[in-house]
């Protein structure tokens, strides 16, 4: 776990980078058109700290393995769901955790598959309810 904590000047610097989306003390949000030209730079086989040292990135206001982590995360996330996954702006580490945010993003069978599996659920709590209200009565 990183303990890096940015001083004021150092975000102001960071901010002005035009791959930069969001800088705070403790994180840098980087853009996500960045996250898409770093994975296809590493996947040609250049490094991961010459793709930021390429962008403008001070390495070491940044930190040397910062840009490792991030393309070893990038990667997966681009792994798992394509360029697409880079691309969502979601809640929680790199878009995949937090609320759910309904099905809007679904693709139309992933969208049948959820309401299938919630009308599943939602037979099934109604069967437990119907056998609590039978015990119940009697």
């Amino acid at each position: 776990m990183n303990k890096r904590i940015f001083a004021k000047e150092q975000i102001k610097m960071l901010l002005k980078n035009k791959n930069v989306a969001r800088c705070s003390a403790k994180s840098i949000s980087y853009r996500k058109d960045f996250k898409i030209l770093a994975v296809r730079e590493y996947l040609k086989g250049l490094p991961a700290l010459e793709i930021f040292k390429r962008e403008g990135f001070d390495i070491p206001t940044i930190g040397n393995e910062t840009p490792r982590s991030c393309l070893r995360c990038w990667l997966k996330i681009f792994e798992d769901k394509g360029e697409r996954g880079l691309e969502i702006d979601g809640r929680g580490r790199h878009g995949l955790g937090g609320r759910h945010k309904g099905i809007d993003g679904l693709t139309d069978r992933e969208k049948v598959r959820r309401l299938e599996a919630e009308v599943a659920y939602l037979k099934e709590e109604n069967r437990f309810l119907a056998k609590l209200r039978k015990k119940s009565l009697n």
